[in-house]
């Protein structure tokens, strides 16, 4: 097998060990890294959690026989860090361990390491190959890289509509439950999304007619930073929002406040909102938000061209009539059947 064929395949070990730490690293990016010699992998590891080993040190816990280490090649997804954080830089651990050759898919968009774990490296003697597999390793760490790049967290947009284009029946307030469109499948794979993403994102209408709690229950992860949309302070205090059961933000024109789980933060409602709460969330090193809100927030960050990624289920009952879908006309989705439901993944790459 020809060597950069090697180096492809290592260094999709390395992303497939990397999405092991997936809702548990950020803000933290996704790594894994595996030590090579003579052709067979003799450590691996990931980054599990934030403010824990990284994964290059993890992979050199695993190799039993340490003095293969020098004879050996470290491949790992991202760039090794260069800097004193939470842990020490890996680019010395790397040194220091006596590795010669390390294989790396994408360098690091934080410009507190952008290239300085590589000239770090290449200074100590180490020969260092990159850039293998960019695409799928910056993929994989979208969020990451949009943080750092676009100055804002990724923005994934959810929703789901009838096969007729509806996404809900036409009701106030209190009166109706909320009309499920998805299976129950479908619904446990929105509660994993949720434990994947830092923030969820909803309108004042949303939380008021469907009463959600926006955490985790049909998956094992934590529940994400609750947010919502609350102009006028309108919201009822009886709301699962306001149960204290986990960090809640309130964006509204009126107040700034804490109280216990939940802070209210004001905005300027007489300009665009969105410009101001993803400008908040970078500054609180949130990296991504899930937008389950309803047609109108949606909308607004469609039409705004703020959003990164869309997730669609397409349900296969017909309402009629009732609140039309977003609509997204202008990308060929992705599709994937799960049971009677099909999910469609629109990514805006513009």
């Amino acid at each position: 097998m020809k060597e950069d064929s090697l180096h492809e395949t290592y260094i999709k070990r390395c992303l497939d060990l990397a999405l092991s730490g997936s809702g548990n690293t950020a803000p933290n990016p996704l790594v894994g890294s595996v030590i090579v010699y003579n052709g067979h992998i003799i450590g691996e590891g990931y980054h599990k959690q934030f403010g824990g080993p990284h994964a290059e040190v993890n992979a050199v816990m695993t190799v039993k026989e340490k003095e293969l280490l020098p004879l050996s090649t470290l491949y790992v997804n991202l760039e090794p860090c260069s800097h004193t954080g939470k842990t020490p830089p890996c680019a010395d651990m790397i040194i220091q361990a006596g590795i010669r050759n390390v294989v790396i898919g994408t360098v690091d968009p934080n410009p507190i390491v952008s290239g300085n774990g590589i000239k770090k490296l290449e200074s100590a003697g180490v020969r260092v190959i990159h850039t293998i597999l960019r695409q799928e390793c910056q993929y994989v760490n979208r969020r990451f890289f949009t943080y750092h790049i676009q100055k804002r967290p990724y923005i994934l947009l959810k929703w789901a509509q009838t096969g007729d284009g509806y996404i809900d029946i036409i009701r106030s307030a209190g009166t109706r439950e909320p009309a499920w469109i998805s299976n129950e499948i479908s619904r446990m794979i929105v509660h994993k999304w949720r434990a994947e993403e830092q923030s969820i994102l909803v309108g004042t209408n949303t939380a008021l007619m469907d009463n959600p709690r926006l955490n985790v229950r049909e998956w094992p992860g934590k529940s994400p930073l609750r947010m919502v949309i609350d102009r006028s302070l309108r919201l009822p205090a009886n709301l699962h929002l306001f149960d204290n059961t986990n960090n809640t933000l309130v964006f509204n024109e009126k107040i700034d406040r804490h109280a216990q789980l939940t802070t209210w933060v004001r905005l300027d409602f007489g300009t665009s909102v969105l410009t101001q709460l993803l400008p908040y969330l970078y500054a609180q090193n949130i990296q991504s938000v899930m937008v389950e809100g309803g047609r109108k927030l949606i909308c607004g960050f469609l039409e705004a061209g703020l959003w990164d990624e869309a997730r669609v289920f397409v349900g296969s009952q017909h309402f009629g009539n009732g609140v039309p879908a977003p609509g997204i006309t202008t990308i060929e989705p992705g599709r994937t059947a799960i049971r009677k439901d099909t999910l469609l993944v629109y990514l805006n790459r513009t």
